[in-house]
């Protein structure tokens, strides 16, 4: 069947709500107002069945409609420890956490595609079980959902997975890449350890501070020096942490890295070099005692099946015309949706909708200046337009559905 059209009032709805939820944003697991409004939007839709609480902070929407194909739809929850700076508004109110990556944006698409699904029950037969997950940002959402029931509440297996982020890219287009979409991501804590002393005398310390600075430099080659130039990694050393004095030369330091890979002998090649190099410069200096090195956080690989986003995007192309459907090639941000698809066995199909103003875009990739003009996720400047990027998301989401359900 034909994707159904947003109604003024549901557009209008679905808006308020998402101003309302950009202005309140909640971090990984304690997403508890943002899954109530969630919770209580999904209960006013007919023959919607919920469950709240799942892996913590997770909602789960269920909506059958007789015989068929079952999908499942995702979206995310969670913010950021980012202070925002948009001006917008409604921009967030509370202190040093935003909406920096867009799943407030994701919240209200579901919410808007399962509504339109419900209304449209005599086009389509199956079952569709839309999930609302926690805690994507430290990649423990989905799997927390999975230990703690989330299959077993399920009577069939969803055939596939259907799922979609707000990107920087013009509002109104849909991006879709086949293969390897998003980079496995790797957040690991390194605590050099050297020896404190006055900073008048520097002679009687092992300073972590230059350790920390060589390390940092080293590591820079890692990727340069030791991937080769047809495969992909990204090793970013985002923070730094030591001393709280200039005269005083501190014990330890901190570095926080994280690391972007596509494949498994580059993820290991690339975490073995980073053992090695932190190793070899704490040698160097002459540290006391071997650095630790600490996971955080891991995040697999997210891999489209090739054929479901094929046939996802053929239905992407009809609906929305071939020009605006694009080919983003592989991202090498994270995403522990695939973690879903991986537990239930089913392929993935996850794409992208743009979420900036299409003529600032067209100005800023003019210029050749979308990287400084235009703010991609995590910056605190990031903020989608509402249109058309609310109606772009419900009925991308909308028409994906309506491609994998069974007509009645």
């Amino acid at each position: 069947m034909r994707t159904p059209a947003v109604s003024d009032a549901l557009r209008d709805g679905l808006a308020s709500l998402y101003r309302d939820l950009h202005a309140h944003p909640e971090l990984s697991f304690a997403e508890t107002r943002t899954a109530s409004l969630v919770a209580e939007r999904l209960a006013r839709l007919d023959g919607v069945r919920v469950t709240t609480g799942v892996g913590g902070t997770g909602v789960v929407g269920e909506l059958a409609n007789g015989d068929g194909p079952h999908i499942l739809l995702r979206a995310d929850l969670d913010a950021l420890p980012v202070q925002e700076r948009t001006r917008l508004p409604y921009a967030s109110g509370t202190a040093g956490v935003m909406h920096a990556c867009g799943h407030d944006m994701h919240v209200v698409c579901l919410l808007g595609a399962l509504e339109l699904l419900a209304d449209a029950r005599d086009g389509w037969s199956g079952r569709v079980t839309a999930v609302f997950q926690p805690a994507e940002e430290v990649g423990a959402g989905a799997q927390s959902m999975i230990d703690d029931g989330l299959l077993a509440g399920m009577t069939e297996t969803p055939d596939i997975v259907l799922a979609q982020h707000v990107g920087p890219f013009p509002a109104g287009t849909v991006g879709c890449h086949p293969g390897p979409a998003l980079a496995a991501a790797d957040g690991l804590k390194v605590t050099l350890y050297g020896r404190g002393a006055h900073g008048s005398r520097p002679e009687a310390a092992v300073d972590p501070v230059v350790l920390a600075a060589a390390t940092v430099m080293r590591l820079q080659t890692v990727v340069s020096r030791e991937i080769a130039g047809g495969d992909t990694a990204v090793l970013t050393v985002g923070a730094i942490n030591a001393g709280v004095r200039g005269n005083v030369i501190p014990d330890e330091a901190e570095l926080k890295l994280s690391i972007r890979t596509f494949t498994a002998p580059v993820r290991e090649r690339v975490l073995a070099a980073v053992e090695r190099v932190v190793r070899a410069e704490a040698a160097a200096s002459g540290a006391d005692r071997e650095p630790l090195i600490t996971p955080l956080d891991s995040f697999p690989a997210l891999v489209n099946d090739e054929r479901a986003m094929e046939r996802t995007e053929g239905a992407f192309r009809r609906h929305f015309g071939e020009l605006s459907v694009f080919d983003p090639g592989p991202t090498t941000g994270s995403e522990d949706c695939g973690v879903l698809g991986a537990a239930l066995g089913a392929p993935v199909c996850y794409w992208f909708i743009g979420g900036t103003d299409p003529e600032a875009y067209r100005s800023a990739a003019a210029e050749g200046a979308t990287d400084r003009d235009i703010p991609a996720n995590h910056s605190p400047r990031f903020a989608p337009v509402v249109e058309p990027t609310l109606t772009t998301g419900v009925e991308a989401l909308t028409t994906a559905a309506l491609t994998w359900l069974a007509p009645s």
